[in-house]
């Protein structure tokens, strides 16, 4: 097949994004596949080469990426430098080269690539794409929306409230109670989450995540062991703990080696494992997702599970969870690529 890997783009999981990219291509290409790894925002030129026969030389045409940073990335600065200068997210010939691939596979992370917006856009123009739709991925993006479908369809998850940057609220016309958790509705990859335990704590948490996006979560702080469950076409894979070393799961922690372990399949009571599969399963079918998935979780001492979020694009970096998850089914990382492009394609059949 002709496949364009779609990464980069303007999130701030702009570099997670692009190696989770470098890993898919690499794998598909060693299936036998011809891959082009395409940067969303700084697009191909036509002068770097022929768009018309670009298939035939995909590696050379390819994105070059580095490492993760521990920090994210300056948006700001990657702006700077694109050449074109465009207002247009799409840099130029991303629409003319993902319509002539067999086939789009999503690599990108954080706004940009799963708020629905790429996709509706692909809809459009009648390009194929991994991963579930642009609806169900907007519901699940918004971390305000999807905690209140939870609380409708009786998912368990911590208690909290949205807020909008022209009225924000102070702590005590929140209704919560300290400590308490604030995080970007829309973000990822942990990226402006504050645990705040103090009042001075909340002003300053809430100024840092404002920096991000217009639009926030405060919610409950659950203490207790991390979980996720990757599900794949309604069915869940086992259970993966996660237990940084320092602090919380934060950027630095998801993406530095060795500063969290993870243990799959989780050491876990077996009714434990089977109830978070269930409830994993039971929000893709809350908002709607399909094809793949992995929602994350919390475990207290008292023995409750709480639901945080889905992610409609987990990462497929070095130490992302749903490969490592997929592993312990037997699964190795390029079957797991070709899995994910085998069972998108369903849904054009």
């Amino acid at each position: 097949m002709n496949i364009v890997v779609l990464a980069g783009g303007l999130s701030t999981e702009r570099d997670v994004s692009l190696t989770t990219g470098s890993m898919v291509s690499r794998a598909l290409r060693e299936r036998g596949h011809a891959v082009i790894m395409l940067d969303v925002f700084m697009g191909y030129r036509e002068e770097e080469c022929d768009i018309t026969d670009i298939f035939s030389h995909s590696e050379e045409a390819s994105v070059k990426v580095g490492a993760i940073s521990t920090e994210a990335p300056d948006l700001a600065q990657v702006r700077a430098m694109c050449k074109d200068q465009s207002d247009c997210f799409f840099g130029p010939n991303v629409i003319r080269i993902c319509q002539a691939a067999d086939f789009v596979f999503m690599a990108l992370h954080g706004e940009n690539g799963e708020n629905g917006k790429i996709q509706a856009v692909f809809d459009l123009f009648g390009i194929r794409y991994t991963g579930t739709g642009y609806l169900s991925s907007a519901l699940a993006m918004d971390k305000g929306i999807s905690k209140e479908l939870f609380e409708a369809a009786g998912i368990p998850t911590p208690h909290g409230i949205s807020m909008k940057k022209e009225e924000p609220l102070a702590l005590k016309q929140t209704g919560l109670t300290l400590p308490c958790v604030v995080k970007p509705c829309c973000g990822g990859s942990s990226i402006g989450v504050s645990i705040v335990r103090t009042e001075e704590e909340y002003e300053k948490a809430l100024e840092h995540a404002f920096l991000f996006e217009e639009k926030l979560v405060v919610e409950d702080y659950v203490e207790g062991r991390e979980f996720s469950v990757g599900v794949i076409d309604f069915e869940a894979l086992p259970v993966i703990e996660i237990a940084p070393i320092e602090g919380f799961y934060d950027y630095a922690n998801k993406y530095k080696a060795g500063s969290t372990v993870e243990t799959c399949p989780a050491d876990l009571p077996p009714e434990i494992t089977e109830r978070m599969q269930q409830i994993a399963v039971q929000v893709c079918e809350t908002l709607g997702l399909d094809t793949y998935s992995r929602m994350d979780f919390l475990l207290n001492d008292s023995g409750e599970l709480f639901c945080l979020e889905a992610n409609t694009l987990p990462g497929m970096t070095p130490t992302s969870l749903l490969p490592q998850e997929a592993a312990a089914v037997g699964m190795g990382f390029p079957t797991l690529c070709e899995k994910l492009i085998e069972i998108s394609q369903a849904k054009y059949k």
